[in-house]
């Protein structure tokens, strides 16, 4: 598999100097990114800045259960909520792209004289590839270049770029994602060194990484029984499952039994060594489980 140049990293392991790139496919796994990067930035020492037309409250992931008192993280400038007309638009209602980056710097050095530790700053460009009278790509990437110019070299900044993968046709998708360094993703829901459970959203379903044995059984059939829950077609990505079991063979077959006739259980990229454990099962003998892609698409919205 070809190694990619950049870095995947889970939202709270993004640090300063981060230029990040989410593409989401839709709320919930928009909400699992941002609302954390937020979160985590509010709740320590870190200025937020992030440029919307949402109201604070209605920022995403966030909410009354959050442990933030946003309002007062408003009051004190910790949270920078920026409208698109004040932070990157000019007279015209236009996209500029310098007046954002100069609206980054002027917020960064703020910041430092502020004595905040870090700044983390978000928006999303989605509405600048799916309106009429789009910007050329060109246009986009050169502000992608000199966003990255400004972050990367900081030692305070840290930024993750939105779009909804959903709006962007795939060439341009992966344009603008080669313009990041870094690929964020959601949190893992289970990682314990030995096992990595990473939920994942284009399919749904979950990344197993590592190894998969009777230790932690209990806890993968909890995970696997929450993605279930809504009873939509479940991928498990295991490209980089090295080991499963038989009991963990017999847990995939036990809940793949329990599923609608039409919805099997999709295991997608079967590393080598999971995929000769299985032959030597028989698939016969694990009805509701099908083999799937072998190029599940990839957090960013491309494919391997």
């Amino acid at each position: 598999m070809e190694t990619p140049w950049f870095a995947k990293r889970p939202v709270s392991e993004v640090r300063p100097g981060d230029h990040g790139w989410l593409a989401y496919s839709g709320p919930e796994e928009r909400d699992r990114v941002i609302g954390p990067f937020v979160r985590e930035g509010l709740q320590t020492n870190e200025k937020v800045v992030y440029v919307t037309d949402a109201p604070a409250d209605r920022l995403p992931g966030l909410g009354p259960r959050g442990g933030v008192d946003l309002d007062a993280c408003g009051r004190s400038g910790q949270l920078r909520v920026i409208s698109r007309r004040d932070a990157c638009l000019n007279r015209r209602g236009e996209f500029e792209p310098a007046m954002l980056v100069d609206t980054i710097g002027r917020e960064v050095d703020a910041a430092f004289g502020e004595g905040y530790r870090a700044v983390r700053i978000t928006t999303d460009h989605t509405w600048l590839v799916d309106r009429p009278g789009t910007p050329d790509l060109t246009r986009v990437l050169g502000c992608e270049d000199r966003v990255g110019d400004t972050v990367s070299p900081s030692t305070m900044a840290m930024a993750i770029c939105q779009i909804d993968r959903r709006a962007c046709p795939p060439g341009e998708l992966a344009a603008i994602r080669a313009a990041h360094e870094v690929l964020v993703e959601v949190n893992p829901e289970f990682d314990d060194g030995v096992l990595k459970i990473i939920r994942t959203f284009d399919p749904d379903g979950l990344r197993l990484v590592g190894e998969l044995d009777a230790a932690r059984h209990a806890v993968f059939a909890e995970s696997l029984a929450r993605v279930s829950a809504a009873r939509r077609r479940v991928h498990l990505d295991l490209s980089r499952l090295g080991f499963i079991d038989l009991g963990g063979l017999h847990l995939l077959a036990r809940h793949a039994i329990g599923l609608p006739a039409d919805q099997p259980l999709v295991l997608d990229d079967l590393a080598p060594d999971v995929e000769n454990v299985i032959e030597m099962v028989g698939w016969h003998r694990l009805p509701g489980l099908v083999r799937g892609s072998r190029t599940s698409p990839d957090t960013e919205g491309t494919h391997r």
